[in-house]
């Protein structure tokens, strides 16, 4: 193997022996096959399962109505947020205006890649790092996993930027990226019908976490530690009176020291943060025309840039229904930016103009993973003006906390997002570096 720079420890890796070239794609089987179990892992619990252990738990808890700290929306982060502020000995309430989880939102739909080598800028990669930790820590904890390695496939022209940005991420903090030839492509991922001039990149460590199991996993957690979580509870309004912030929801009136806003979609009608843009997304799960060649073991996530239109593809192999339940099949879809949206008024239906807009552009570099669409669905992006995330103090008061604007590139973050958000509450400040997502960027 040569490495491209050789100054640094080792970052792209251009794969020249065949036989070398995914030792890790032709372990995967063992991997899948043995759960992949981390520090004793022996179990990847039903999503089914999970949730009716979490619903006996919430239908027992404390009803007081005075707590240190009020997180409104509890899914990705704000569950996150309860399970690491009720960790360090807090009395939390999570407030939810549905269920946990959820798909009004942004945090359904089975699974979300999670990867280092960001290529939307490296600042983010320290909190990935420390989001890849936690997400481990997580899984120690509960003896269930969240975190799924396949590698990830990056796809497109040398100057786009999914090429780009990840290298120069991969590059800067010494992340293993391995470039594959037209011949490494063809013979590994034959699945892939790639143009010849495009550059073709596998981040071995990367993969997929899943966001039900996770929601459900901090939030029983957090349970555990003696937060207090609340669904189907809408919260109307909340205002801060000499010091005491007040909540008020269509059940009751709660009081608090510190407020965390994790409202997603909602955050402009929860704040004055009015710079934000919800839209709807659409994302499908089809079965193979050759099941075999997609499934877990045999196929990894990937991502597709093609110049003709904007963002990208991105897609996922088939799980298995035993441990993943419905929907069935490879999921894909269209990162970029969809149609603008009320949260509270969306449409659900996907028409059959959309799913076939979406896939006709998977065919054209997928031509045998698509036999019959078995699932669509909608799901929400809360975008920021310049789509990097918004965790800061709203409005300069350090007793409110507000994250938002995750631009459909956050729930990989959720477990250290959550982190921040109690070093905030507790401390004032955090030790990860966060200055770049501060609010006052936009002023």
């Amino acid at each position: 193997m040569n490495a491209f720079n050789h100054s640094t420890n080792l970052y792209l890796l251009h794969l020249n022996n065949q036989e070398n070239i995914f030792i890790y794609y032709m372990k995967r089987r063992e991997f899948i096959g043995n759960t992949f179990a981390i520090g004793g892992l022996t179990s990847v619990i039903p999503i089914s399962q999970l949730y009716s252990n979490v619903q006996k738990k919430l239908s027992i808890q404390n009803k007081k109505t005075n707590y240190d700290v009020i997180v409104i929306g509890v899914g990705s982060m704000g569950s996150s947020a309860c399970y690491h502020i009720a960790k360090q000995g807090l009395s939390v309430l999570g407030l939810e205006q549905f269920d946990i989880p959820h798909e009004m939102g942004s945090h359904t739909g089975q699974s979300r890649i999670i990867r280092k080598a960001y290529f939307e800028h490296p600042n983010y990669v320290p909190l990935l790092e420390r989001a890849y930790q936690n997400w481990r820590s997580l899984e120690q904890e509960i003896s269930n996993q969240i975190y799924f390695k396949t590698g990830l496939l990056y796809f497109g022209p040398s100057k786009h930027l999914l090429i780009k940005g990840t290298q120069k991420s991969a590059i800067k903090y010494g992340i293993k990226v391995n470039e594959l030839n037209r011949k490494e492509q063809l013979d590994k991922f034959p699945q892939f019908k790639v143009p010849e001039n495009y550059t073709n990149l596998i981040e071995v460590d990367a993969g997929f976490v899943t966001p039900e199991r996770a929601i459900l996993s901090y939030t029983e957690q957090a349970l555990k530690y003696k937060a207090v979580i609340h669904t189907k509870e809408k919260t109307l309004e909340w205002s801060k009176k000499g010091g005491i912030i007040q909540v008020k929801t269509n059940k009751q009136i709660y009081k608090c020291k510190k407020l965390v806003l994790t409202t997603g979609a909602w955050t402009s009608k929860f704040s004055d943060v009015k710079n934000l843009d919800v839209t709807r997304q659409i994302l499908a799960w089809a079965k193979p025309k050759k099941p075999d060649m997609f499934e877990l073991n045999n196929f990894p996530c990937w991502t597709f840039a093609d110049p003709s239109v904007n963002g990208i593809y991105y897609g996922f192999p088939s799980l298995p229904r035993s441990s993943f339940e419905e929907p069935s099949g490879i999921k894909f879809a269209h990162h970029t930016k969809g149609k603008l949206t009320d949260p509270d008024i969306v449409n659900k239906n996907v028409s059959k103009e959309e799913e076939n807009t979406l896939v006709e552009a998977i065919k054209k570099f997928i031509p045998k993973g698509i036999e019959t669409i078995t699932s669509s669905k909608t799901c929400l992006y809360t975008y920021s003006p310049d789509e990097d995330f918004i965790i800061d103090f709203y409005n300069n008061n350090d007793d409110i906390l507000i994250a938002s604007g995750f631009s459909g590139h956050g729930f990989k973050f959720a477990s250290v997002i959550g982190e921040i958000l109690s070093e905030l509450a507790i401390n004032g400040k955090s030790i990860h570096p966060i200055n770049f997502l501060k609010s006052n960027r936009f002023n």
